[in-house]
C-alpha cells in the first residue's frame, strides 16, 4: 500500500486532529471528511486527511 492509499483509524485521525471522537465522527457523517467502511470498521485514507487540513487552511487564510 502506498502512502497515498494508507488508511488511518479513527484514534489514528483523532490524535493528528487533536480532537475527540464525537468531532471526528461529526466530521465523517458530514462528509467534510472522507472514509470508506471495511465491515463495521471505518477507516481514513490519509489523503482524505491531507485535504481536510489543506482545504482548512485555505478556508482560514481566506
Amino acid at each position: 500500500m502506498t502512502a497515498s492509499t494508507e488508511l488511518r483509524t479513527v484514534p489514528q485521525v483523532m490524535a493528528r486532529l487533536q480532537l475527540g471522537r464525537t468531532a471526528v465522527y461529526d466530521l465523517l457523517r458530514t462528509r467534510q471528511l472522507a472514509s470508506i467502511t471495511l465491515g463495521r470498521a471505518r477507516r481514513i485514507p490519509t489523503h482524505a486527511l491531507t485535504d481536510f487540513i489543506r482545504t482548512r487552511l485555505d478556508q482560514e487564510a481566506a
